[in-house]
């Protein structure tokens, strides 16, 4: 743990990190005192595309915690900045506002008729309908984009569909493969990243802490990150067994990090 209290920056996923739903979890108020009294550098990463930094900010707000708009990146941003980096004009989107926004935010419009790309992020408004559209402009060209490869997410009434389970469809009624933007893809990865290295940060002087095996867990590794699995989300001691890689450290909750 001291090794750990000694990191200069931290990354933390969100889902199962620091809430769940609208949930705050335990510990997570005394972590982020620990972080802003230590004047440690942080940066919360989500894979979920549905709130804007600013959303994101205000929720944590509402639960009692003071975070600056800054210290947020989702993968809604990361889709756009690839989308834009891919030379992307239109799309057709199924998702929420937080990825359409940024979507707009970097000049790709909506289009439903013959877009370049199709783009799926979680949303409250899945529906059979909008399967079917995709599928439609995925078989007619356009190419399929996901904004992460979550499965599942953890909320306060349990486990429900992520972003690759609403995918799916689409990509058995195409034979089509989506590209997924969020993590552990290295784009979602380099641009955390770039943060820190503004403060003249480092890999080795930064800890990611996550509560999934395939996406956080991995990223850190590959990434040259000190990997940190919390077992306030998806995954307990049992599902570390099932992966040929394993965090440094297991720990209950972020709220183990500052204690002495």
């Amino acid at each position: 743990m001291d090794t750990l209290r000694s990191k200069k920056g931290f990354i933390c996923d969100m889902d199962g990190v620091i809430y769940h739903g609208n949930t705050l979890l335990d510990g997570v108020k005394k972590f982020v005192d620990w972080l802003h009294k230590n004047n440690k550098e942080f940066l919360f990463l989500t894979n979920n595309s549905q709130k804007s930094p600013k959303e994101l900010q205000q929720k944590l707000a509402r639960m009692g915690l003071k975070v600056e708009e800054r210290n947020f990146h989702t993968a809604a941003l990361a889709t756009a900045s690839f989308l834009k980096m891919q030379g992307a004009s239109t799309a057709y989107v199924i998702g929420d506002a937080g990825l359409t926004n940024a979507l707009y935010d970097v000049g790709i419009t909506i289009n439903d008729v013959d877009p370049e790309y199709v783009v799926v992020g979680e949303t409250e408004n899945y529906n059979f309908e909008s399967i079917k559209k995709a599928t439609k402009l995925v078989n007619r060209g356009a190419l399929l984009i996901g904004t992460n490869s979550d499965i599942t997410t953890p909320t306060e009434h349990g486990q429900i569909p992520a972003c690759k389970a609403l995918v799916a469809p689409i990509e058995y009624a195409t034979n089509r493969k989506a590209y997924y933007v969020g993590k552990p893809n290295p784009l979602m990865m380099r641009a955390a990243m770039s943060r820190f290295h503004k403060a003249g940060i480092h890999s080795p002087d930064v800890a990611m802490i996550g509560d999934r095996m395939d996406t956080d867990i991995i990223a850190a590794i590959e990434s040259g990150l000190d990997s940190i699995l919390v077992l306030s989300g998806v995954s307990s001691r049992d599902t570390v067994a099932r992966f040929p890689f394993r965090p440094r450290l297991i720990l209950n909750g972020v709220g183990d990090i500052p204690e002495e």
